[in-house]
């Protein structure tokens, strides 16, 4: 048995509103999105660099797993995300984005800023430091 990937599928109360988040403050782009009725966007997946991350509405999310239900949005999840260039990024979304942890060296060797995005969790992004 291999594990390949991992992709979060976060519950969300509104898909468009998500994806404009991801596109405008954090550069994602949408790979694939299922509308319902031809309108409402129900589940989006997100991509940027070697990251995706799926979008989907909380009603068809209850609907694929009902014991969702009880689970509020956001509910103190946390994404780590290890990347290239976090200070720049830092920089980029100082303004834009709701940074709930400054950028900070870490005893495990990364440096890593924390956000919370439109639905309430929290990214954080981190680059490993070049050891001395």
């Amino acid at each position: 048995m291999k594990l390949e990937s991992l992709t979060p599928n976060l519950m969300v109360e509104d898909v468009q509103e998500t994806i404009n988040y991801y596109h405008g403050v954090l550069g994602f782009d949408t790979i694939d999105k299922v509308p319902e009725n031809g309108v409402d966007l129900v589940w989006a997946n997100l991509k940027k660099g070697d990251v995706e991350i799926m979008v989907q509405s909380v009603e068809s999310l209850i609907e694929d797993i009902p014991e969702i239900r009880h689970e509020k949005i956001g509910g103190g999840t946390t994404l780590f995300i290890k990347m290239t260039g976090v200070e720049k990024l830092y920089e980029d979304l100082y303004e834009a984005a709701d940074v709930v942890v400054q950028m900070k060296d870490t005893f495990y060797g990364t440096k890593e800023f924390t956000i919370r995005d439109v639905n309430g969790y929290f990214l954080t992004f981190a680059e490993l430091m070049e050891s001395n």
